[in-house]
């Protein structure tokens, strides 16, 4: 549960259950995070960030972190010098792929419509 609700007695504290899902994902990074990882698949740090332009590493650790929190991404370290860490969804996070993706499409048609 999204940290500001974690207090709350359950999630009928919540006005619509939309609200969940929209604190999880919202943010300039976090949809951008899961839809890297849902198209390209299991990323290491340094490839997410490049693969996100414009994201700062500090950004992207504390985004990758609340992710992780969330049972939506899964963080797996290798223990070898150098290390290595890499990041992929979990089932949870693979069920927001078709929300994500039909938010790309009407995305995509709003801008073509409003051109």
């Amino acid at each position: 549960m999204p940290e500001d609700r974690i207090n709350k007695v359950s999630c009928s504290n919540y006005r619509c259950e939309i609200e969940i899902t929209l604190e999880i994902i919202s943010g300039k990074w976090n949809a951008l995070i899961l839809w890297t990882l849902g198209k390209e698949g299991k990323k290491r740090f340094g490839e997410l960030k490049k693969s996100i332009s414009g994201i700062t590493q500090k950004m992207l650790t504390q985004q990758l972190k609340s992710l992780e929190k969330y049972d939506i991404i899964t963080r797996v370290a290798y223990d070898v010098s150098p290390p290595i860490v890499e990041y992929s969804l979990t089932e949870k996070g693979l069920r927001l792929m078709p929300i994500l993706e039909e938010m790309d499409i009407w995305g995509k048609e709003y801008i073509k419509d409003h051109k």
